[in-house]
């Protein structure tokens, strides 16, 4: 069993490679952008489930996925992601993904979705895709204001204090007001932890 892992975020792809390589039978690729991806389908031996996240460069969402889905003569495609929603999840399965894995599974849940999904079933938590649509904000979103949270997504893409400035349309001064407001508020000294807290709740 082959199955690709691409997800830009070094911690989540490493410990998904962890687990699922300490299973006997699997054999794993990595990449860490869509274009990393897509290469690996179009040279690497066919895989039984390439595993694509939402948000990681050059997917384009959606558009990533159908992409893929349509690569080397067609192959089985699912997505994982830490905040993508019920719709989106509803919207991958009906264009013919094979499954939808959000990050917050537990790690034998995950491996078993995983070989699931390789063996040609399709895949979606139950309780993911019945909950209701109106779920209860992240417990640390709601100590965060809207700009800080929108510092908090910029500085966890990587981005410096100028392009968070240009994105969300402040002054780079006011950025650095907001994101010392941030650091106390997660309690952290500096953007590396800030961002790793939000990229191990799964946040963006």
């Amino acid at each position: 069993m082959r199955v690709l892992i691409a997800d830009d975020h070094d911690l989540l792809r490493d410990t998904l490679i962890a687990f699922l390589g300490a299973e006997e039978g699997i054999e794993l690729g990595s990449a860490a952008s869509f274009d990393e991806a897509a290469q690996r389908i179009e040279e690497d031996e066919p895989y039984n489930l390439v595993l694509l996240d939402y948000k990681m460069p050059g997917m384009n969402g959606l558009e990533g996925l159908e992409a893929a889905l349509a690569m080397k003569g067609g192959q089985r495609v699912a997505l994982i992601s830490g905040m993508a929603t019920k719709d989106i999840a509803e919207q991958a399965l009906a264009l013919g993904a094979a499954g939808f894995v959000p990050k917050t599974l537990p790690a034998k849940s995950l491996v078993n979705a995983v070989k699931f999904m390789a063996m040609g079933e399709q895949y979606a938590p139950i309780d993911f895709m019945t909950a209701p649509d109106e779920t209860a904000p992240h417990p640390i979103a709601e100590k965060l204001t809207e700009r800080e949270l929108q510092v908090l997504e910029g500085l966890t893409a990587g981005k410096s204090n100028k392009e968070i400035a240009r994105d969300i349309g402040l002054t780079e001064p006011t950025v650095k007001l907001h994101m010392k407001t941030l650091f106390r508020k997660l309690e952290v000294n500096n953007r590396t932890q800030a961002a790793i807290i939000a990229r191990d709740a799964g946040m963006f």
